[in-house]
């Protein structure tokens, strides 16, 4: 059954999901395509495929940002050597991105060269420093425009390719059902499709499927647990999974740290901006555990034992 939403009025400059969802199976549509990210939901669904606990869909979509960590695109290699030897090449991983990479668009602006090949910058969810004048002069977050143009929209140019639609020519609704791995404990994420063309579909939440059920399901099977997918300077990291990139990916790292310098650093900028929520330099955050800092035993047993 496939369900539309009726979104309130909106300005303009918003965008309105136009699309629609489903609860199980679309009937009639001529393309069926997995958004993945290589992170534990999405590989999840697609290691269920190779398992036949799942259908398999007719593309994989990874969109590439060029900023992902190393771990991210070795476990990548790996979903495709998976997807080719099951499907004996019936079914692709296509990488797809917008050209070019936002880190370098960052480095741009903050050298003062501007518009370089005719490619504008592209705001990221940065934490801002705030600024006397502003109410309460509480710091917030630059816009999110690197989701939507590095993500979203190539990954609708890439399934209208597939369909063999031209750009701008009209697509009939409901042509692709789009699975993406939202699972019940982030089910605030679901809606559906801005395209009208494109029906999104949440198996995940469909099984009632949990992070920590996928973590379960992808250990069970002896299949490898990813990292977090997303650009190694994303500011939605929690402090664990800052510590996970100092740890594993070197050079995710030390471009994290550039990063983060550089938006601090530009010309003309009216807010300091920070990759960390406490809004101090990354390279200064503390990042160490509570065992690490003494205080693991202090939560063992309120008996003493731990004394």
């Amino acid at each position: 059954m496939t369900f539309r939403l009726e979104p309130p009025p909106a300005p303009k400059s918003a965008r309105i999901r136009r699309g629609g969802w489903s609860w199980g199976q679309v009937e009639g549509v001529r393309h069926r395509s997995l958004s993945l990210g290589a992170g534990i939901q999405s590989s999840t669904l697609v290691m269920m495929m190779v398992t036949g606990d799942l259908p398999w869909v007719d593309s994989i979509l990874f969109a590439d940002t060029g900023d992902e960590s190393i771990r991210t695109l070795e476990h990548l290699d790996w979903l495709e050597g998976q997807v080719k030897l099951h499907t004996n090449g019936r079914v692709e991983i296509h990488r797809v991105g917008r050209g070019g990479r936002l880190s370098d668009r960052i480095r741009n602006r903050a050298a003062g060269r501007g518009v370089i090949n005719n490619d504008r910058f592209v705001s990221a969810p940065f934490y801002t420093e705030g600024r006397k004048g502003k109410r309460n002069g509480a710091g917030g977050q630059g816009k999110r425009q690197c989701t939507r143009e590095f993500k979203l929209e190539p990954l609708d140019r890439a399934r209208r390719g597939l369909l063999g639609y031209r750009p701008r020519q009209r697509i009939p609704a409901g042509s692709v059902e789009v699975w993406i791995g939202i699972s019940t404990d982030e089910v605030v994420r679901a809606g559906a499709a801005f395209s009208p063309w494109q029906i999104n579909r949440y198996p995940l939440l469909e099984m009632r499927m949990s992070r920590q059920d996928c973590v379960a399901w992808l250990e069970s099977h002896g299949f490898p647990v990813p990292p977090k997918s997303a650009c190694v300077f994303c500011p939605y990291r929690s402090n664990a999974e800052w510590r996970w990139l100092r740890d594993n990916d070197p050079q995710g790292w030390a471009d994290a740290l550039e990063i983060d310098r550089l938006i601090r650093n530009t010309p003309g900028m009216r807010e300091r901006e920070f990759l960390h929520r406490d809004r101090v330099p990354l390279a200064e955050v503390d990042l160490s555990t509570d065992e690490e800092r003494g205080q693991g035993m202090l939560m063992v047993c309120d008996a003493g034992c731990g004394l």
